[in-house]
């Protein structure tokens, strides 16, 4: 008992699946664990969710490269989600987007203001974390049966799971791209300002504690206002990114007051037209420490596009491998080696090695330094974290740890996956029998493709009022749809680093808005589902099953004039 009397106090939960951080990878391994069965609890240290993309930070969500390359599943979702709840795409908005996302999921606990501080391990399984809260000066102890970690530092290290740290030399992975010898070099921390439009130019003071830069000392970088996100506002990565935090912090805030007083108040006016919107107060991370699992990804095998027979997710953005030096030194600020998009990643990366319980998802992965470079990025650990959400429930259903998925359980993951809208590079999706077993009046429904590719379109156009149906030869019992919409993967859907621009974003165009699905039973024309504000592109209906000789998918508005279209109509 303390001096004022107070007493901490200690609260026991108990989850099937415990995931510790809410960034991108968290925020989806917890919601597909959730949504597919598993009671679970997810422990976030900040008071909202996002990690390096909450308004905190507001790092962009990047992925893979090149056209119909982007990524789906939860992330999709959530990010339209975000253009139905939030159009101006403000970030404090785009917070609320993301709690809600985690909240409405009945079987998911959620933590927040919650910082790991203690981790119990039996006989190589982790049996429980204790976590401190902040606001509620409370201990809480989790019991599970799975974790995951999904921290972005690690933190269930603290139960001896084996890990990495640094980059690896040359000759241990044969990596072209990599230091000739080994070291403890890291790509570093970067903080983040936003700017806004201004008609008046007043000079910036900024604190005397920060730096003050000329022509001559200033940062050899892009100094210009315009479409400028300051990434290259970086350093740390010659120092160790967890245990140095605060001093890498205290170093972008003068770099990051020092630059924007120097693009300011410059003599030749670009900045004249700009005013300061936001300094972050906590800058992002690109690496810290790598989890050893099963596998461990190399460069090599990126860019031979990872075919894995265990892929579960995929990545496509280039080796950027950001120079530890960082802002101080006078070369490019990365290195943007090739990589192909997409590549696969396989589970084996996705859980330890050694102990026997935990999973990984975001940029602590079991990958080298290298191929680190490419996966980090949002857009990819989100995936992942579908991926391992997903593991989990399976685990749990069968009584079995991660690696007994990968030896048993693995068709059942990858399509439990596809079903649920995450696409994996070089693993078809299986259709539902009794969709094959129909007569379509649109093929291209039932091909199994969820998307545009390569080899050609994959969807089907609809007007206002037109519908495509599923015919059988005698009733058959029917009992839910899956539908696949157009929801526009050319956009990104990126939040924007100037916030005040006063663009609203518009619901995808041929994304549908209203539809129904009817059959035929008993001669009579039955509505089975009738959805009026769709904002989704995966749609999974259920019903009580009926006797139907036809189903019918009908689209009645969409969210534009333009018509709507549809990747793939299943019945079951």
């Amino acid at each position: 008992m303390g001096v004022s009397g107070m007493m901490v106090k200690t609260r026991e939960l108990c989850a099937d699946f415990v995931v510790v951080g809410g960034g991108m990878a968290g925020l989806c391994a917890a919601v597909a664990a959730a949504r597919n069965g598993a009671k679970t609890v997810i422990i976030q240290d900040r008071p909202m969710f996002g990690g390096n993309a909450s308004s905190e930070i507001r790092m962009w969500i990047c992925g893979a490269h090149g056209p119909n390359r982007k990524e789906t599943g939860l992330l999709e979702e959530l990010q339209l989600d975000n253009y139905y709840y939030n159009p101006e795409l403000r970030f404090t908005i785009w917070d609320d987007v993301m709690y809600s996302f985690a909240i409405r999921e009945p079987n998911l606990r959620v933590l927040l203001n919650s910082s790991v501080e203690k981790v119990e391990v039996e006989n190589g399984k982790i049996t429980s974390v204790t976590a401190w809260n902040l606001v509620e000066y409370t201990r809480y102890k989790i019991s599970g049966k799975l974790f995951s970690d999904c921290s972005g530092d690690g933190i269930l290290r603290l139960s001896g799971a084996k890990f990495r740290q640094g980059r690896e030399g040359r000759d241990e992975f044969d990596e072209s791209h990599a230091p000739e010898v080994e070291d403890k070099k890291t790509m570093g921390n970067s903080i983040l300002i936003q700017l806004r439009r201004t008609s008046v130019h007043r000079p910036f003071r900024a604190p005397e504690w920060a730096y003050h830069y000329t022509d001559e000392t200033a940062p050899k970088r892009n100094l210009m206002p315009e479409g400028n996100n300051f990434w290259w506002m970086e350093f740390g990565g010659v120092k160790d990114t967890i245990t140095d935090a605060e001093e890498i912090r205290d170093e972008l805030y003068k770099i990051a007051y020092g630059v924007w007083e120097y693009i300011k108040n410059h003599s030749d006016g670009r900045g004249h037209g700009w005013e300061l919107d936001w300094i972050g107060s906590l800058p992002g991370k690109r690496e810290s420490i790598r989890f050893v699992g099963d596998h461990i990804l190399c460069q090599k095998e990126v860019e031979a596009e990872g075919k894995f027979k265990d892929s579960v997710c995929y990545g496509g953005w280039t080796m950027d491998d950001h120079h530890p030096e960082a802002i101080y030194y006078p070369g490019a600020p990365t290195i943007f080696h090739p990589a192909p998009s997409p590549f696969g990643i396989p589970y084996r990366s996705l859980y330890s090695v050694n102990i026997d319980n935990l999973f990984f998802a975001g940029r602590q992965i079991s990958t080298t330094h290298m191929a680190l470079s490419s996966t980090r990025v949002m857009a990819t650990t989100a995936m992942m974290g579908q991926a391992v959400g997903t593991a989990a429930a399976i685990a749990l259903r069968h009584g079995e740890l991660p690696r007994g998925v990968y030896e048993r359980h693995l068709d059942e993951l990858q399509q439990t996956l596809l079903d649920q809208d995450q696409f994996i590079p070089n693993i078809p999706r299986r259709v539902p029998e009794l969709t094959l077993k129909a007569r379509s009046d649109h093929e291209i429904l039932r091909d199994g493709w969820d998307r545009d590719w390569d080899d050609g379109e994959h969807g089907a156009s609809f007007a206002a009022g037109e519908s495509c149906s599923y015919t059988f030869d005698k009733p058959e019992t029917v009992s839910g749809a899956r539908l696949v919409f157009d929801s526009d993967l050319a956009d990104l859907k990126r939040q924007r680093n100037v916030e005040t621009s006063g663009e609203i974003r518009e619901m995808p165009a041929k994304l549908p808005r209203a539809f129904r699905v009817e059959a035929d039973v008993d001669g009579k024309n039955v509505v089975l589902a009738n959805v009026e504000e769709n904002h989704h592109r995966l749609v999974q209906l259920a019903w009580k099953p009926v006797l139907a000789s036809a189903v019918r998918l009908v689209l009645e508005t969409g969210w534009s004039a333009e018509p709507m279209r549809v990747f793939s109509f299943d019945v079951k």
